[in-house]
C-alpha cells in the first residue's frame, strides 16, 4: 500500500517565519488570526465533531448535494486527476472516488492540507478501499500547494473546494484565489467549488453556537494550538467564544473575546501582545454566497460556468465551471 501513497511537505520555515502572520493578525486593530491555525490535529478532531452536530447543517446538506450529483459531475468531466484543497476528511472524496472509478481504471488523487496526521490517516483509509487508487498528498497551505502542483497523472484535473472553505476568504482575497487557480490549471481542466448560501439567520446562527459547546472548544483551540507551537502561555478559558452575522459583508464572523485585561507572550517568536478586558480577536470569517455574483466572479477569474449542483432547500451549492 505505501508505494500508492506519496506525501510531500512543503513547508521549510523556521517556526519564527511560520508565525509571522500570527504577529501581524495581532499587532493590528481589530486583532485577527489566521483560520488555519485552528486545524491541528485537536482541532481537526473537533471539526469533525461539528459535521456532526444537528445545528451544523453545511457539512450534510454538501454530502447529500454529493450523493445525487456525484455520478453527473464524472459523467460531465470524464477521466479526471483529482485534486482537493483543504482535504480534511474524506467523506466527500469518497463519493467523488466513487463516481470516477466508473469512468477510469485508476484513480489519482491529490489532497493538500496542513494536517500531515489528518492527511495520512484519510490517505491510509482510502487506500485500503479503492485498491485501484494512488495518492501524492502535499502537506502545507493550499496557496503553497497549488504552486507545487506536479504535472497531472491524467488527461484532466479536478480541482475541488468542499465545504465552503472560500468563506473564509474576505472579498479581496477571494478573486486572487480563483485567478489563482486558474493559473494553474490547464485549458480543458474543471473546477468544482462548494459554496454556502445565503439564508436567513435563524439557520445561520445556530451552526455557530451550537449548544453543546463544541464550536467554542473549536474556536478556543487555535490558542492551544499556538501555545504548543510557538510557546504561547495563552489562558484559552480566559476568552469567551462568540459568533455574529454581519449582513453588511453577509458573512458570520467568529471571536474569541478577552475576560480581562492580560498579557501574552509566545516566547519562540520573542512576541508579547496585551488585551484589555472585552477585546476582541477575529478568528474566522464565513461568507455566504449569490449564485449569480459568484458566477460572474468565476467568469472574471476566466472559468466557464457549467452548472450548480443545489439542495431543495437552496441552502448550499456544488459550483462545476471549466478553464
Amino acid at each position: 500500500m505505501s508505494d500508492r501513497l506519496h506525501l510531500t511537505h512543503l513547508s521549510s520555515l523556521t517556526p519564527q517565519q511560520e508565525g509571522q502572520d500570527v504577529i501581524r493578525g495581532l499587532t493590528q486593530q481589530p486583532k485577527s488570526l489566521p483560520s488555519y491555525y485552528f486545524y491541528d490535529a485537536a482541532g481537526s478532531h473537533l471539526f469533525e465533531e461539528i459535521c456532526e452536530l444537528p445545528e451544523y447543517y453545511p457539512t450534510r446538506t454538501e454530502l447529500g448535494i454529493l450523493e445525487t450529483a456525484a455520478g453527473a459531475i464524472a459523467q460531465l468531466t470524464g477521466a479526471c486527476e483529482l485534486v482537493e484543497l483543504g482535504s480534511g476528511s474524506d467523506r466527500k472524496i469518497r463519493l467523488l472516488l466513487s463516481a470516477y472509478a466508473q469512468v477510469q481504471p485508476h484513480l489519482y488523487y491529490r489532497p493538500i492540507d496542513v494536517s500531515s496526521s489528518i492527511l495520512k490517516t484519510s490517505a491510509m483509509a482510502l487506500l485500503a478501499d479503492y485498491p485501484q487508487l494512488s495518492i501524492h498528498g502535499l502537506v502545507g497551505t493550499y496557496e503553497v500547494g497549488l504552486e507545487h502542483l506536479p504535472p497531472p497523472l491524467a488527461p484532466r484535473r479536478l480541482l475541488c473546494f468542499l465545504g465552503s472553505t472560500i468563506g473564509n476568504l474576505s472579498a479581496r482575497e477571494c478573486p486572487a484565489l480563483f485567478q489563482q487557480i486558474h493559473r494553474v490549471l490547464k485549458e480543458g481542466d474543471y473546477f468544482l467549488l462548494g459554496v454556502d448560501l445565503i439564508k436567513d439567520t435563524s439557520i445561520l446562527l445556530p451552526a455557530y453556537n451550537d449548544a453543546q459547546g463544541v464550536t467554542a472548544a473549536f474556536n478556543r483551540n487555535i490558542l492551544y494550538h499556538l501555545n504548543w507551537r510557538f510557546q504561547g502561555n495563552f489562558q484559552p478559558e480566559a476568552f469567551a467564544h462568540r459568533a455574529i452575522y454581519n449582513p453588511i459583508a453577509q458573512q458570520i464572523e467568529m471571536y474569541l473575546d478577552s475576560q480581562q485585561w492580560q498579557t501574552v507572550t509566545l516566547a519562540a517568536l520573542d512576541f508579547h501582545c496585551r488585551f484589555a478586558a472585552g477585546e476582541p480577536i477575529l478568528t474566522e470569517i464565513s461568507r455566504k454566497f449569490d449564485l449569480a455574483a459568484l458566477k460572474e466572479a468565476l467568469t472574471a477569474a476566466g472559468f466557464r460556468w457549467i452548472n450548480a449542483f443545489t439542495d431543495p432547500q437552496q441552502w448550499f451549492a456544488l459550483c462545476l465551471c471549466q478553464v
